[in-house]
C-alpha cells in the first residue's frame, strides 16, 4: 500500500485541512500519515477559536521517522502558518524524500484576490520557494498570481491564466493544476505540464454556493487518486467531480453544517472512480 505524508494543521471541528485529508486519502485506498503543524479547536471562520502551534515538533518528528527508516511515497502540504514552518517542511522533505517520491503542494494562503488574514505580503515569496520544489502545485488564481508577482485580475481570459501558470511552472514545479479557473464563460481546472508544454482543461458546471475547505477536499482526493495510479488528468476529473458533488449535496440538504461540505456522503462516488477506466 502506498503511503502519503500530509503536512498541515488540524482543526478539531470544521471540515478542512487534516480532518478532510485523512478520511479522503484513506478512502482512496492509500495510507495517510499526518504531521499536524498546529491544533485548532475549530477552523478560523468560528469565533474565539484556540490554537496550539506545533512548529517545534516538525523536525524532531522527521528525525524519528528517519531513525526508524519510515518512508513515504508522496509528501502533500496544505496550510502552513509561517515562513519558519515552510523552512522546516523543506528541511523535512529534503531529509526524507527518495528520488521517486512525489511532492504535491497546495499553497493554501489566499483567495478572491486577498491573502488570508494570518499572512503578510512577504509570505507568497516564501510559499513560492516550497512550490518550486514540487512535482505538482495546486493553486487557485489568487495564489498563482501572488507567487509569480503578477497583478491579480478579478476577471481574466484564457491567455492570462495560461501565462500565469507557465510563470509558476518556470519557477520549478513540473505540473501546475489551477483550480477554480474561470475565463471566457468557462469554469473548471486548468492543467499545465511543463515537460510537454501541453495544457488541459476540465470544464464543470459552477454551483452557486461557497463553503470553507473545498480546496482541501479537491487536493486530498487528487493526491490519493494519483497515488493509486491515475493520471494527472484523470485524478483532476475525479477529484473535481467529487468536490462538486460534495458541494451539491451540502447545498441541497436542509440543516447541513454551514462550516464545511458534507464530503462524507460523496465518498462512495470517489471510491467508484478508483477502478473506473
Amino acid at each position: 500500500m502506498k503511503r502519503i505524508l500530509t503536512i498541515q494543521d488540524i482543526s478539531c471541528v470544521g471540515k478542512c485541512s487534516l480532518t478532510v485529508a485523512l478520511p479522503i486519502i484513506s478512502a482512496t485506498g492509500v495510507e495517510a500519515a499526518i504531521l499536524p503543524t498546529a491544533v485548532l479547536s475549530t477552523h478560523t471562520m468560528f469565533k474565539n477559536f484556540t490554537c496550539k502551534d506545533l512548529d517545534d515538533q516538525i523536525l524532531p518528528i522527521a528525525k524519528h521517522w528517519k531513525d526508524e527508516n519510515i518512508t513515504f511515497d508522496a509528501f502533500y502540504t496544505g496550510y502552513l502558518a509561517s515562513a519558519q514552518q515552510i523552512d522546516k517542511v523543506l528541511t523535512l522533505i529534503n531529509s526524507l524524500k527518495r528520488e521517486r517520491d512525489l511532492v504535491i503542494v497546495d499553497p493554501a494562503m489566499a483567495d478572491n484576490g486577498k491573502l488570508y488574514p494570518a499572512f503578510d505580503s512577504s509570505f507568497p515569496k516564501e510559499m513560492a520557494r516550497l512550490a518550486a520544489q514540487a512535482d505538482i502545485v495546486l493553486p487557485n488564481i489568487t495564489e498563482a498570481c501572488l507567487m509569480t508577482d503578477t497583478p491579480y485580475r478579478e476577471s481574466y481570459d484564457e491567455q492570462f491564466a495560461k501565462e500565469v501558470v507557465k510563470k509558476l511552472a518556470a519557477q520549478g514545479a513540473s505540473t501546475v493544476v489551477l483550480t477554480g479557473a474561470a475565463f471566457d464563460g468557462k469554469y473548471g481546472v486548468l492543467i499545465y505540464d511543463s515537460k510537454t508544454e501541453d495544457f488541459g482543461f476540465y470544464a464543470q458546471n459552477k454551483i452557486d454556493a461557497s463553503y470553507h475547505g473545498t480546496g482541501d477536499v479537491f487536493s486530498s482526493a487528487f493526491t490519493g487518486l494519483l497515488l493509486r495510479g491515475k493520471s494527472v488528468s484523470d485524478s483532476v476529473k475525479a477529484a473535481a467531480d467529487f468536490t462538486a458533488e460534495s458541494i451539491r449535496l451540502t447545498k441541497e440538504t436542509p440543516g447541513s453544517n454551514w462550516y464545511g461540505v458534507d464530503f462524507e456522503r460523496a465518498l462512495p462516488i470517489l471510491i467508484e472512480r478508483i477502478d473506473a477506466k
